[in-house]
């Protein structure tokens, strides 16, 4: 009889690996987040046009100056402060509770006043309907108005009140991320303050979708406005 031929193992058939690889990756790509880097969220200023007037001098108590050097020390008011203390320090500046003269003095602002000045305004622009300064100044006194609708009268910053932040090249970028925290923790803390106090809810859980919650963020904002001002860093000189 003769011997059968031994067979090898059979072939596997790898026609639908690519396939199944291409579906894998797709799955992979949908489904996988990726991570993105996260910036400080600023509003820059409008640049300032040629023809513009010289701004008014800044009184000294208006402004708070933090200052980060290149070693990572941070010296507010020209005096040295841990980190932890930055928050209480400029949640002072911006309320001043002990009306001290070497802080922004703040300035209540009363419903008769703010009727007053809209009415104004409004006169202003009947005989110049195009004056868009006029329009902008009664805008401003509305947004009063509406604040004082929602919160009462309430004790306003001067408008040249400003936290003035600097840091040098060298300064590290951890360092830079603590200062600008504890500066934003400060501003979101008395907001949320006022917000629990006035409409029960913190001012991060007010949806601006909502017209009416919207209007409470205005008005929180009206009294605590966000003014960070950074300039151009110090350049250190090597040897």
């Amino acid at each position: 009889m003769a011997r059968r031929k031994s067979s090898g193992p059979g072939e596997i058939n790898a026609g639908s690996m690519a396939d199944i690889a291409f579906l894998l990756l797709i799955f992979f790509l949908v489904t996988t987040t990726m991570d993105t880097d996260a910036g400080i969220l600023r509003q820059l200023p409008p640049p300032i046009p040629p023809d513009a007037p010289e701004p008014p001098k800044v009184k000294d108590r208006d402004v708070y100056v933090v200052l980060v050097n290149r070693n990572d020390q941070l010296l507010v008011e020209g005096e040295l402060m841990e980190i932890g203390e930055l928050k209480e320090g400029t949640k002072t500046f911006l309320t001043n509770p002990n009306g001290l003269e070497t802080l922004p003095q703040k300035k209540l602002v009363t419903r008769a006043e703010v009727t007053e000045m809209i009415a104004n305004f409004k006169s202003y622009l009947a005989s110049e309907p195009d004056n868009q300064a006029y329009q902008k100044s009664l805008n401003n006194w509305e947004d009063k108005l509406v604040t004082i609708n929602l919160i009462g009268e309430y004790m306003e910053l001067p408008g040249s009140a400003v936290i003035s932040l600097r840091n040098d090249t060298e300064t590290s970028y951890d360092m830079y991320i603590q200062v600008q925290n504890e500066l934003t923790r400060a501003i979101n803390e008395l907001r949320d303050e006022l917000s629990l106090d006035k409409f029960g809810k913190k001012y991060d859980d007010l949806d601006k979708s909502i017209p009416e919650e919207k209007e409470m963020i205005l008005a929180i904002r009206e009294v605590y406005p966000q003014r960070i001002s950074e300039a151009e860093p110090n350049v250190t000189q090597t040897e």
